[in-house]
C-alpha cells in the first residue's frame, strides 16, 4: 500500500466515523420521538478506481413493518372503542342509577311518594304542591336527558368536521411526502427524515380510519381504508363532508337533513356494518351521531310518551275531555303520536297544576278538568295517580318487547340497557387498549437503544483514533522524507 493509499484510506475511514457519529446521535436525540426510525450508517470497502478504504452507501432506517401495520389497525380499534365507551358512559350518566339522587328512578319514585304522602292529606295544599313540583321535577330530568342525548349528537357533528377537515389535510402531506421521497430516490438521496415525517401523517390518518399501506415504486405508498375505500394512490382523495351547526332529534343522515361523507364527489356508505371508513375515531363519531344516539332518544321519546299516555286516560281523570291533556304534556298538548320523535324534549308538567306556571295545585285532587274545588278530604283522584304509575301495560313504542310494564320498569329498563351497553364497551375497550399497548412496546423494542447506541459511540471513537492515528504516522513519514 502506497502512503497516498494508506492517506486516502484513513481520510475516508474518519468520513465515515464522524456521519456514524451523527446519526448516533440523532438517534439518542430522538429516541422517544414519534415516527423516529433507529439509522445505522450502510458502508462498504472503496474497490473501484484507484480509491480505497471505506466508501458509504447510504443512512439504512431500521422498521418493522408488519408490527407498524398491526399498530396502526390496533390504534384503529382503540380510537374507536375509547370514543364509543365516553359516549356510553356519558349517558348513562345522564339517567343516573336508583341509589343516585336526581336520577330517573329517584325522580320518578318521588313523584310516587309525593302522591301516596298527599293522599293521606289531600286538604293540605302544600303536599298537592309537592306532588306539582316533583312531577315537574320528573319532566325535566327526562329533557335534561333528551337534550343531553342532543348535545353528544351535535359534539359528534363538530368532531367529525374537524377530522375531515385533518384527514385531508394529512392525505394530502403524504401525496407531497411521496413526492420528495420518489425525487430523493432517483437522486440517490438521503429520505429517511422523510420517511419518518410520512409514518408521523399515517399513524394520524390510521387513528382516524384504520387504513392498509401498500408500497409503490421509488418509495412512494398507496393508503387503502380496511373497508376497500382508495384514500390515496398517487394523488390524494377529497373527503367531503358538510357540518350542520346544531343536531336536533329530527335530523337524520336518512332524510337528508345530515350529511355523510363523499370520496371525491362520491357518496360512501358510514354505516357502522358496512361504512367503507369504519373503525377509527370517524366511523366512531358518525355511529353515535346516526346509530347510538337516535336509539337512545327513542327510548326516552317512549318514556314520555308512557307518562303521557298513563294520566292521560280518563280511567285516572274523568274529568279529562277528548283533546284535554292529562299530568304530563306534549308542550302544552295532548299526545301527538304522530311527533313521537323529540318527544322527551318537548315533554313538560301541564300548566294548570304547576304553580310555577300560575296553575293551581288543588286540581291534582279534584282533576284537570274540574271548574272548581270539590271535597277537600276526597284522595280518589291522587290514589289513581299513585296507582297508573305502577300498573302494568306494555308501551306503545320503544324497544322493550311485548311484555306488560309499569312506569318504574320503563325507566329501569333504560337504565339496564345503558348500562349493559356500556360495560359491553368497557370490555372491548379494555381488550382493544390491550393489544394497542402491546404491539406499541413491540414497536418500541425495534426502536431506538441508548445503551447500545452508546456502545455504539465508543467504537465509532475507537475507529475514529485508529484512523487518526493512521494520518499522524503518514504525516511523520511525509516529515522524515522531507528531511532526508
Amino acid at each position: 500500500m502506497t502512503i497516498t493509499s494508506a492517506l486516502n484510506s484513513a481520510m475516508s475511514g474518519l468520513q465515515a466515523a464522524s456521519r456514524a457519529s451523527e446519526l448516533v446521535s440523532s438517534n439518542i436525540a430522538n429516541a422517544l420521538t414519534p415516527g423516529y426510525a433507529r439509522r445505522t450508517l450502510s458502508v462498504s470497502s472503496a474497490t473501484s478506481g484507484s480509491g480505497v478504504g471505506v466508501q458509504i452507501n447510504g443512512v439504512t432506517r431500521f422498521v418493522d413493518t408488519q408490527v407498524i401495520a398491526d399498530r396502526r389497525l390496533a390504534g384503529s380499534e382503540f380510537g374507536y372503542r375509547a370514543t364509543t365507551s365516553t359516549y356510553m358512559t356519558r349517558i348513562e350518566d345522564l339517567v343516573g342509577t336508583p341509589d343516585q339522587e336526581g336520577s330517573l328512578s329517584a325522580r320518578l319514585a318521588d313523584l310516587q311518594n309525593n302522591l301516596i304522602t298527599a293522599s293521606s292529606r289531600p286538604d293540605a295544599i302544600e303536599r298537592l304542591n309537592n306532588v306539582a313540583f316533583s312531577a315537574s321535577d320528573l319532566a325535566t330530568t327526562i329533557n335534561s336527558v333528551a337534550d343531553g342525548i342532543q348535545e353528544a349528537r351535535t359534539e359528534a357533528e363538530n368532531n367529525i368536521a374537524d377530522q375531515v377537515t385533518r384527514l385531508n389535510d394529512a392525505l394530502r402531506g403524504v401525496q407531497e411526502l411521496n413526492s420528495a421521497i420518489a425525487r430523493a430516490s432517483v437522486r440517490s438521496g438521503e429520505s429517511a427524515s422523510l420517511l419518518d415525517q410520512r409514518q408521523v401523517l399515517v399513524d394520524e390518518i390510521s387513528e382516524m380510519v384504520p387504513v392498509r399501506m401498500i408500497d409503490r415504486d421509488h418509495g412512494v405508498v398507496a393508503l387503502y381504508s380496511t373497508g376497500g375505500a382508495i384514500l390515496l394512490d398517487g394523488s390524494a382523495m377529497e373527503i367531503g363532508f358538510e357540518s350542520a351547526n346544531t343536531v336536533t332529534p329530527y335530523m337524520s343522515i336518512d332524510d337528508g337533513t345530515l350529511s355523510g361523507l363523499t370520496i371525491n364527489g362520491y357518496a360512501t356508505s358510514t354505516s357502522s356494518t358496512s361504512g367503507r371508513l369504519h373503525g377509527g375515531t370517524l366511523g366512531a363519531q358518525f355511529e353515535i351521531r346516526d346509530e347510538l344516539a337516535p336509539a337512545a332518544q327513542s327510548q326516552i321519546d317512549a318514556l314520555a310518551r308512557d307518562l303521557i299516555e298513563r294520566f292521560e286516560s280518563t280511567s285516572v281523570d274523568p274529568t279529562l275531555t277528548a283533546g284535554q291533556p292529562g299530568l304530563f304534556t306534549d308542550a302544552g298538548a295532548s299526545l301527538n303520536v304522530a311527533v313521537e320523535t323529540g318527544l322527551a324534549n318537548r315533554l313538560s308538567l301541564n300548566a294548570l297544576v304547576d304553580p310555577a306556571q300560575g296553575g293551581e295545585a288543588w286540581r291534582l285532587r279534584d282533576g284537570l278538568g274540574a271548574s272548581a274545588p270539590g271535597a277537600s278530604g276526597d284522595a280518589t283522584l291522587l290514589n289513581a295517580m299513585s296507582d297508573v304509575l305502577t300498573e302494568t301495560r306494555t308501551p306503545s313504542s320503544g324497544d322493550f318487547g311485548p311484555v306488560a310494564l309499569s312506569a318504574f320498569d320503563v325507566v329501569t329498563g333504560i337504565a339496564s340497557e345503558l348500562g349493559s351497553g356500556r360495560l359491553r364497551e368497557n370490555q372491548l375497550l379494555s381488550f382493544a387498549s390491550a393489544q394497542f399497548y402491546e404491539l406499541t412496546e413491540r414497536e418500541l423494542a425495534n426502536g431506538v437503544d441508548t445503551d447500545v447506541e452508546l456502545q455504539n459511540l465508543l467504537i465509532i471513537e475507537q475507529a475514529y483514533a485508529a484512523n487518526a492515528r493512521v494520518i499522524e504516522t503518514v504525516d511523520e513519514m511525509f516529515d522524515t522524507l522531507m528531511r532526508l
